[in-house]
């Protein structure tokens, strides 16, 4: 029948259909363990749909793609001359034909022919001139070459008897629960409890924003934002808090974006700030700040460092309606850049305000806030908000409304936590141990987080030569190389991105599947800052942190807030031997690799400088542009990075002999595993220990007086010099109060028998009658 009419048969109501497995299930554990070469034999094959297909048109005038387009284009065109996954690869090219050399030498007897090893690395270096001279452009054979070195570089590396070993599962057990946890109490005016039937078109937003938000795919409001607009709205100030991944730069932003379009400005200047930590977390509200203002005529400005400065002084002199910036770039362009300022400033927002708030951000905000308007609405949004929440509000906050939708140190609801323990004695199995995580059982969307630059540059290194893909985040990096990690890290061009704290603020990245964590961060908020790239948006995530001795205590405190079970996770040690065995073979071409990236710094710098040496012969002294001027001199900058330093010393290393020791430590080129493990706890210990002082100490920064001002003692009285308008005030002798007594009453001076004033004009004693 269903031939006859040209239709195509579907399932019936009796079939039965398998059900699909939950992704959030506890069956993960029981997979076998697959190696990073047999993943990529895998990869070739294709699936029923493409993933390269797309639309042809879409909805909506902006999407995120324009808008890292537009930060692309602020870069400065630098390229350096060679990339460090080249120096890797370079590495281990050289790495394998000794190693091959070394093989034949001992397998075959000595023949006439020619040795191959010469003719090999011939080639090397006429594919490397040819790469030099196309502009490092590959071909797909090129690429084809690579992967089989590759699988080879791996073979030698792993024989398959420690396959075998490799191949042997973790145990996962569950953590017992200890303790009870604490609800904090309330403070201020409390919006906490929101209407949960809520939606967009019930908040009074306005159709261009509707539009914007449906060409945007949001189908419900996020409960974050169902508490915040409507306050928003009503212009009142906001302590926020939520959990990481809620929609928190959307709540902010859609009270913002309707108070401008039913405000329109008369003049072209800044009305709204946004202040946020990092220039990766800029970057990205000012992208959603832009897709959600795509139908209206309101303005965005972003302002962060890295990105050309020309460009953004054009832009702010043109008055834009939204300014997203760093503190530390806002206050280079309040001093440097003619016709802006914020005294136009009707709403402040701070993005992370705990992190903004903090001892680095200190002196900053407190100049931001002196420019900026009194007569504004100030919102405060974090993820981690402190229980202290009267500190924060002392930023200037008028009344606040909190609203705290997630407990502070709330993980995400479907995260998985696992632990591993590293006992007392070991240390230096970190790198053994993140290296077996990441080569056997999370192999793709991972980000591993250490505390130290350095240490996260290493990584980057040492894994790269075991044959992963990795990128690098951290200060340490020009903004094009950030942006490219990022990038590179989003197209899942490469599997793992290792990164510092800077990555660990509100940066949005779909599809991450797992955290590592190297060692504990400083704090439990930085945990939860951590762990919260995965997870987001109601997915599944995992995230696995290295716990030493040392850091338990944060653990204990992890696990009693936790609202789910946490497990621990126990790497078999045969496992962790044969990596720790293979780091001690690649050390050598780590330092390669190192003095590699070194030569070519120098010479960078050695180009760098001369240029600049010919710009200023050339230059004539009318093209001379100023100095850009600071708001602090050079001396009471290093001043202040000296006292930090000192106090950082004076927290970790009390006694002379123990910081002479960490110093020269410090210094050594070659350091074992233990000391860099030692080293980065010790960092975190540092600045726990700083953060803990630092509460105990009533808070410096004050922009408003306390409710309970103290009253300062009493100095004695000292002759000065009175004015007259004093001496008429304050002079009690009998002349002066009979000149200036009020004299009596009509009815006081009849009965009293007083002639009256003379000149009266009083027509009517009746009338005016005293009552």
């Amino acid at each position: 029948m269903f031939s006859d009419m040209d239709l195509i048969r579907t399932i019936d109501d009796d079939v039965e259909v398998p059900d699909e497995p939950d992704s959030a299930s506890d069956d993960e554990d029981d997979q076998p363990i697959v190696l990073s070469k047999e993943k990529r034999a895998l990869k070739g094959r294709t699936g029923d749909f493409s993933a390269d297909f797309e639309f042809g048109e879409r909805d909506g005038l902006y999407s995120g793609d324009w808008a890292m387009d537009d930060v692309m284009a602020q870069l400065k065109k630098r390229k350096a001359a060679t990339t460090l996954d080249e120096k890797i690869e370079k590495v281990r090219k050289k790495r394998k034909i000794e190693e091959k050399s070394q093989k034949n030498k001992k397998t075959e007897a000595p023949v006439t022919k020619p040795e191959p090893d010469d003719d090999d690395e011939e080639e090397i270096d006429e594919e490397e001139n040819d790469k030099e001279e196309d502009g490092n452009e590959e071909s797909a054979a090129d690429v084809v070459e690579e992967d089989d070195d590759d699988d080879e570089v791996e073979e030698d590396e792993f024989s398959s008897g420690d396959e075998e070993v490799l191949k042997k599962a973790d145990t996962v057990r569950e953590k017992p629960k200890k303790g009870k946890r604490k609800i904090p109490e309330a403070f201020f005016e409390d919006a906490s409890q929101y209407d949960d039937n809520l939606t967009f078109p019930d908040m009074n937003l306005s159709r261009p924003l509707l539009k914007a938000i449906t060409t945007m795919g949001f189908k419900q409001p996020t409960p974050i934002q169902k508490a915040c607009v409507p306050v928003g709205l009503l212009g009142k100030d906001i302590c926020a808090c939520a959990a990481t991944g809620t929609g928190k730069t959307a709540a902010f932003m859609l009270p913002v974006l309707e108070r401008l379009i039913y405000k329109p400005r008369e003049t072209q200047v800044t009305r709204v700030l946004v202040l946020v930590p990092t220039r990766e977390l800029g970057i990205q509200v000012h992208t959603v700040a832009r897709e959600l203002a795509q139908f209206t005529s309101i303005s965005t400005c972003l302002a962060v460092g890295g990105l050309d400065l020309k460009s953004q002084e054009a832009a702010l002199r043109a008055g834009p309606d939204v300014l997203i910036a760093t503190p530390g770039r806002l206050i280079d362009h309040l001093h440097n850049t003619p016709s802006f300022e914020l005294s136009q400033i009707e709403i402040l927002i701070l993005d992370e305000a705990d992190r903004m708030l903090d001892e680095y951000f200190e002196e900053q905000m407190k100049e931001i806030i002196r420019m900026c308007s009194y007569q504004r609405q100030t919102m405060l949004f974090s993820a981690t908000m402190s229980e202290e929440v009267k500190d924060l509000a002392s930023v200037s906050l008028k009344q606040p409304v909190r609203i705290f939708v997630n407990s502070n140190t709330d993980v995400a609801p479907y995260l998985r936590q696992e632990f591993v323990r590293i006992r007392p004695n070991k240390e230096g199995d970190r790198e053994a141990i993140v290296a077996a995580l990441l080569t056997r059982t999370f192999q793709d969307h991972v980000m591993l987080f250490t505390q130290t630059k350095k240490q996260a540059h290493r990584m980057h290194i040492l894994l790269g030569l075991m044959g992963l893909k990795v990128g690098e985040l951290h200060g340490n990096l020009s903004q094009t190389q950030r942006l490219e990690s990022l990038r590179r890290f989003k197209d899942e061009q490469i599997d793992i991105l290792v990164a510092t704290d800077v990555a660990a603020r509100g940066l949005d990245i779909d599809g991450v599947k797992t955290v590592i964590n190297f060692t504990m961060p400083n704090t439990a908020k930085h945990y939860v800052h951590r762990v919260g790239r995965t997870a987001r948006a109601g997915k599944v995530g995992r995230s696995v942190s290295l716990v030493g001795e040392t850091e338990r205590k944060m653990l204990k405190e992890i696990v009693k807030k936790a609202k789910t079970p946490v497990k621990a996770r126990v790497v078999p040690q045969e496992v962790i031997l044969k990596f720790r065995d293979l780091i001690e073979r690649l050390e050598k071409d780590v330092y390669a690799v190192l003095r590699l990236e070194k030569e070519e710094k120098a010479m960078a710098h050695s180009e760098a400088q001369i240029s600049l040496a010919q710009k200023r012969i050339t230059q004539s002294a009318d093209e001379k542009q100023p100095p850009r001027t600071w708001f602090q001199t050079h001396e009471e900058r290093k001043k202040d990075r000296m006292a930090k330093v000192l106090q950082d010393f004076d927290f970790a290393l009390r006694g002379k002999k123990k910081r002479a020791e960490f110093l020269k430590q410090g210094k050594r080129k070659e350091l074992t595993a233990e000391e860099r493990a030692q080293f980065e706890v010790l960092k975190s210990q540092m600045y726990a220990e700083r953060a803990a002082k630092r509460d105990r100490k009533p808070k410096r920064a004050r922009v408003v007086p306390e409710d309970e001002p103290v009253q300062k003692a009493k100095k004695p009285n000292k002759s000065r010099k009175k004015s007259v308008f004093d001496k008429e005030l304050t002079n009690t002798s009998k002349k002066t109060l009979k000149q200036y007594r009020a004299g009596p009453s009509f009815e006081d001076r009849k009965r009293l028998g007083l002639p009256n004033k003379k000149g009266g004009r009083f027509k009517s004693k009746s009338k005016f009658k005293r009552r």
